[in-house]
């Protein structure tokens, strides 16, 4: 639990109006444990009329169906996977169980009163938080219908029975959080939309007074506790998604058309103040940005179904989000690392082994229209059609598009180099969005480098949010990014796990990204101040030369941070850093102009020096992490003299192997006025890891410079 200190930074970071509103929520939540809110009246005769236009499911092709079908039977067999812990008790879940710790979230409490933050009293939240949001329903509700095979059905009648008894308003732990009740109501639409036809749909809710509690309750809910203030980031675009369309699939209500109205005003604002003017999402959370995104495609198209106005600056939002997004990806559709990561969707309707942001894509593409300059989507899915067919009366956003693909997001601090099949990401933006940018992490002027959308200098992700502050701290510090840690402490001053207290301030310099030839980008941060990190990248051909000053006050020591992603092998010699990785295998999206490899390429690992080979100590210049060896636990392992030109080719690898296919190599020269040191899977204090997604972390390998920086320059070559 957070202590009265925490408290008061918080307080800090809020307005005179926030305050207020703060404070007549504690009020409301005081009432609402004596004396509840009562539903009104259920209507005699509810009918559901947001089904799906006649012939839209045979649309949707076969590669899309088997992916949804492979997931739901996993589901109909009782398993399924939440941030890397596998259920095996889906047939009947435990809605209160954290299957990470066994720890069970007290069911019958005041929901207000519950500790959520606190993992040893309830366990890990979002372990018990995710099954709740019955994302894995849309997917069986949707295996029904497209096979029509009642028992997906008949299973998602039998949890939602089962969660609607087990969690009576606001008891419990899933009543404390209004992004958990509006992706929950998300879901509940598209599951009444998916099983209309069967013949248990009208008796599982418009005949059902337990549905009818459920939902008044989590309605009246999101309609009196919204988010606002420092905390109005993608917590109220969810809660505002669902309110709205529940609000309209199910406008049953006396209280439904203003709930609408309200839901759909605050929609149309919030997403405007949560997206900077270039589309990408202010939080400088890549996957938020997807998550804001599915959120309000899936809300403007409900509302839009049911006959209720859309406003322009709506669409306009949406359209420059999907732009955005499209301008932003690699070769392979991956958008950068960027910021915090929880793994969070809109409403699911596909199978896991769908990609997530080609899908995206290809549901802007269909209701947007696709620019020349958009990268092709090969890849299909099972929501585009879906969502396509509640679009009959949207109109096209009257936002001017871009006539080619934007390199440099000028508000968003973001600009991405690109030659051939290397995709550079440079971090020049605000630190994050709102007083307390809770999802940003310190990473000024940090850089993500892929080849043909592998990872080679990786932005690390974000593993947890609660229970583990070691982690979370490392994860989101300035020495878990590359760039550049002065005098031992962050760009940025946290204040506890989702709050900042003091943000760095960053300005691009310059940015220069011809169509063709070489790019150049540089800018500049005050975290370290009254010193100056400034840094310069450039990128011509296969080479990026990356250049770090520190200017103004000098004498400081530094550390200087590349984190290679966990498929990238990395084997040290003094300065000089040499890297290879698998070549990747194809995807569902147009590969990226290739560069070939020499033959010299295609070999084994170019070998260290004999006299870098017996270099063993932590923290020395020359070293090799070995996978397997103690170095994995935390320190740097020795390599005897007799391995001296056979060093081990699996050094740094995580993920994949290097036999039995392609390498892809290349050449780091480091700067020689550091000292460098090899890490990897290192635990006390962390460092050397890499999270995929939230709740998993795998060891990888990291470099360290140690020294007194003043001009450094770093050059990366790829054959």
């Amino acid at each position: 639990m957070m202590g009265p200190a925490w408290y008061l930074r918080r307080l800090s970071r809020m307005g005179p109006a926030e305050v207020v509103g703060r404070a007549r929520h504690a009020v409301v939540q005081r009432q609402w444990r004596t004396a509840p809110p009562l539903p009104p009246e259920w209507p005699s005769h509810p009918r559901f009329a947001a089904v799906l236009p006649s012939g839209v499911l045979g649309k949707v092709s076969g590669e899309a169906v088997s992916r949804l079908l492979a997931t739901a039977d996993e589901l109909m067999d009782g398993r399924a996977e939440y941030f890397g812990v596998v259920r095996t008790d889906m047939v009947a879940p435990d809605w209160f169980l954290d299957p990470k710790t066994g720890r069970r979230a007290p069911s019958d409490e005041y929901a207000f009163d519950v500790p959520y933050r606190s993992e040893d009293t309830v366990g890990d939240i979002k372990q018990i938080w995710e099954p709740s949001r019955h994302q894995h329903l849309t997917v069986l509700a949707a295996a029904y219908a497209l096979t029509g095979s009642p028992a997906y059905a008949t299973r998602v009648a039998e949890h939602l029975r089962s969660w609607w008894a087990a969690n009576p308003p606001l008891r419990g732990p899933h009543w404390i959080s209004g992004i958990e009740l509006g992706i929950r109501l998300l879901s509940w639409v598209w599951v009444r939309r998916l099983l209309d036809g069967w013949p248990g749909a009208v008796e599982l809710f418009e005949d059902n007074p337990d549905f009818q509690l459920q939902l008044w309750h989590h309605q009246n809910w999101l309609a009196t506790l919204r988010s606002h203030g420092s905390s109005a980031n993608n917590h109220v675009i969810a809660e505002d998604a669902g309110l709205l369309a529940a609000a309209c699939a199910f406008g049953w209500f006396p209280e439904s058309a203003g709930w609408r109205t309200a839901a759909m005003r605050s929609l149309d604002v919030q997403l405007g103040r949560n997206t900077f003017g270039s589309g990408l999402n202010a939080e400088l959370a890549s996957e938020y940005h997807g998550l804001v995104l599915e959120l309000g495609l899936a809300a403007a198209l409900e509302a839009d179904a049911a006959g209720t106005p859309v406003p322009d600056s709506t669409w306009d939002v949406l359209l420059r989000m999907t732009d955005a997004l499209a301008s932003i990806v690699d070769g392979r559709l991956r958008p950068p690392r960027q910021g915090d990561a929880d793994d969070g969707f809109g409403p699911i309707v596909d199978g896991t082994a769908t990609d997530r942001w080609a899908s995206l894509l290809a549901s802007g593409e269909v209701l947007f229209g696709r620019p020349a300059w958009w990268p092709a989507v090969l890849a299909d899915d099972v929501r585009t059609p879906l969502f396509a067919s509640l679009a009959a009366r949207t109109p096209r956003a009257t936002g001017v598009r871009p006539g080619r693909r934007p390199a440099h997001l000028r508000d968003a601090g973001m600009t991405i180099l690109r030659s051939g099949p290397l995709w550079v990401r440079c971090d020049g933006g605000p630190h994050g969005f709102l007083s307390i940018a809770a999802h940003a992490h310190a990473d000024a002027l940090a850089l993500e480098v892929r080849h043909d959308g592998v990872d080679v200098l990786a932005d690390p992700g974000t593993f947890c949010y609660h229970g583990e502050p070691q982690w979370r701290s490392y994860f989101r510090s300035t020495l878990g990014h590359n760039t550049l840690e002065l005098d031992g402490r962050d760009q940025s001053t946290s204040g506890g796990p989702f709050l900042w207290t003091r943000h760095a301030r960053t300005k691009v310099l310059s940015v220069r990204t011809p169509p063709e030839g070489p790019s150049r980008w540089s800018a500049a941060h005050d975290g370290y101040a009254p010193a100056v990190h400034r840094r310069t990248v450039e990128l011509d051909g296969g080479t990026l030369v990356i250049t770090d000053e520190v200017l103004g006050e000098t004498g400081a020591p530094g550390r200087l941070a590349f984190h290679f992603g966990p498929a990238v092998t990395v084997t040290l010699d003094g300065t000089t850093a040499r890297l290879s990785w698998p070549e990747p295998s194809g995807s569902g999206v147009a590969a990226p102009d290739a560069v070939s490899d020499s033959a010299a390429a295609a070999g084994a690992v170019e070998s260290s020096s004999p006299s870098a080979a017996g270099v063993a100590e932590h923290g020395s210049p020359s070293a090799v992490a070995e996978p397997g060896s103690p170095s994995a636990a935390g320190a740097v392992a020795s390599t005897s003299p007799s391995a001296a030109g056979m060093p081990d080719p699996l050094a740094g690898s995580v993920s994949g192997s290097l036999a039995g296919g392609g390498l892809r190599t290349a050449v780091m020269e480091l700067p020689p006025e550091l000292a460098w040191s090899v890490h990897r899977g290192e635990t006390d204090p962390p460092l050397g890891w890499y999270s995929a997604g939230f709740g998993r972390k795998e060891p990888s390998t990291t470099l360290i410079g140690s020294g007194t920086p003043g001009h450094l320059t770093t050059l990366l070559r790829f054959s």
